[in-house]
């Protein structure tokens, strides 16, 4: 199986808020601040070419308005991605998942690939992601973990590219969450940080899975969970921990 140990630190969605979040410009920031693992999200265009955006919609983070999964890539490719996060970033462009793994790869960075699928494309876009990244990576050594909250997502990634690491994202610890984990083979679960305590880590680690935690930004938190042990932060604070990362990774 491909390598999936990230590094303690992960920076979410690039720079978390410091950049427009899912752009190559925000990987580049976080970058700069010393991280070496990072988070972002995946879905499919209509014409099947997957590219990066959180939302089902482009209203939030772009100047366009509508579902972006109902477009194709000749459209999504001239979206500008930046301006809404200041004039600096005007014109920065949705990236494709081919973008951001070969800088990914270039620079010996780890990844956790969210794929975010437009809704009732759960099980096609985990499909479309898992075989891209079956090519992407199948002569590279950087570490690449596919992580969603929506089993059918993991379940089609596992179908093309069984040998992809796969963690199941949790908001809440929904009933028969951990036997839906172990199904899937994950090797990881990641959660929100409240739900973390001693006792979901020791049965994560005891049925040989690594805990991570996302969105981690406080103190006090990220104290908290590396006192319990835990495998891995996905923080927004990249300006805040910058050392720790660089360390981390080194």
């Amino acid at each position: 199986m491909l390598d999936s140990t990230l590094p303690l630190w992960i920076a979410h969605r690039g720079a978390g808020k410091l950049a427009p979040e899912n752009t190559l410009a925000a990987f580049r920031l976080g970058a700069a601040h010393g991280f070496r693992a990072f988070e972002c999200d995946v879905k499919l265009s209509a014409d099947g070419v997957p590219f990066l955006l959180h939302d089902d919609t482009l209203d939030r983070t772009s100047d366009r308005h509508g579902v972006a999964g109902a477009l194709p890539w000749s459209a999504l490719s001239r979206v500008d991605a930046g301006g809404w996060h200041g004039p600096a970033w005007a014109g920065e462009t949705l990236p494709t998942l081919d973008a951001i793994a070969r800088w990914v790869i270039a620079n010996g960075h780890g990844l956790n690939l969210e794929i975010k699928p437009t809704t009732g494309l759960e099980r096609e876009t985990g499909r479309a992601v898992g075989r891209a990244c079956a090519e992407l990576w199948r002569r590279a050594a950087t570490p690449l973990l596919l992580s969603s909250f929506k089993p059918e997502a993991l379940e089609g990634a596992s179908e093309t590219a069984p040998q992809i690491a796969r963690a199941l994202l949790l908001d809440k610890l929904w009933t028969g969450w951990f036997e839906a984990a172990q199904a899937l083979g994950c090797v990881a679960v990641v959660t929100n940080h409240r739900c973390m305590d001693a006792a979901l880590l020791a049965r994560l680690h005891g049925a040989g899975m690594r805990g991570l935690c996302y969105t981690v930004n406080e103190p006090a938190d990220v104290r908290r969970l590396l006192g319990l042990g835990i495998d891995g932060l996905i923080t927004d604070a990249v300006d805040r921990y910058p050392a720790a990362a660089a360390a981390d990774a080194a």
